[in-house]
This record gives C-alpha cells, structure tokens and sequence, in this order.
C-alpha cells in the first residue's frame, strides 16, 4: 500500500490513522516508511513483552513491536488481517503492529486538542493529543515518546 503525499499548505500536516482494537490513533506520515501486511515475526529471547520478534525486511533485521501492549493495552493475536507500519523511530526503524490503517488525514494545529488532564500519565507521555474529526476521536500518538532512543536500542 502506497500513498502520495500531496502539496500542504503552511501549517498543514499529514497523518496516518489507524485501529488497535475499537480505538484510532495517528502517526505523522513523515516517520512511516510502508504499510505492509502481517508477517509472522521470530520471538527473541529477553525481549521487552511488547516486541513480537524480527522480521526479515529485504535483508534487514526489523523488530516488530505490538503497539497495543506498547500502549498497556491488550497484547495482539496477529492474524492476516493485521498490518505493520514500518516507521522511522529516533535513529531506528521498527515495524509497528496494528490491526488496520484506516485513514490519511491533513490538520492544522488547530485540529489538535490537549490530551486530558485526567488521562493517566502513561497517556500523557504517548499522546501529543486528540483530533475530533467526523465524530470520531482519534489519539495523536509520538513516536519518539514510545520508544526513547534508549529502548529503540534495546529492540
């Protein structure tokens, strides 16, 4: 699946949303390289309980991390229908596993909303904040929050 990103005016910023679970979150689509189908992923041993595995990506070695428990939400059971978003992470790139990509938005900074005050910590750490758009809400995730570039080393 490619995407072609079209001519923004000032102050406009593509995102990609996505699905894990019945919750839509987004990425700047600056730090996704693809979005390719699942791959199961080889299990490494003393990884974190997030990471999946690696993958063989035109022979790089990609770990695989699931964004739900990344996230503290339930761990993935990946299936077919499951998709990764290769993403540039700090210095590294990780695959990303989520259950669909649903959508590219363009916003403005005005689009985006403070993440709530009574949002936990962890929330308030991953979240840049949250869009309302078409009635749906939809978390703006940061990538360089989820995996300092620290824990990028570890995977």
């Amino acid at each position: 699946m490619s995407y072609a990103v079209k001519n923004l005016k000032d102050g406009d910023r593509e995102l990609i949303a996505f699905r894990i679970g019945d919750q839509e979150f987004c990425v700047n689509v600056m730090s996704v390289r693809e979005i390719r189908g699942w791959t199961p992923a080889t299990a490494m041993p003393h990884s974190p309980s997030y990471m999946k595995g690696v993958i063989n990506l035109r022979g790089a070695v990609l770990p695989i991390i699931d964004l739900s428990a990344r996230l503290g939400m339930p761990a993935t059971e990946p299936t077919a229908r499951h998709v990764i978003i290769v993403a540039q992470v700090n210095r590294k790139v990780v695959g990303l596993l989520v259950d669909a990509v649903s959508d590219i938005l363009t916003v403005t900074e005005d689009n985006v909303q403070p993440t709530p005050e009574i949002a936990s910590e962890l929330q308030r750490q991953f979240a840049r904040g949250v869009l309302a758009i078409d009635k749906r809400m939809i978390c703006l995730l940061e990538l360089e929050a989820i995996f300092p570039d620290t824990e990028s080393e570890a995977a």
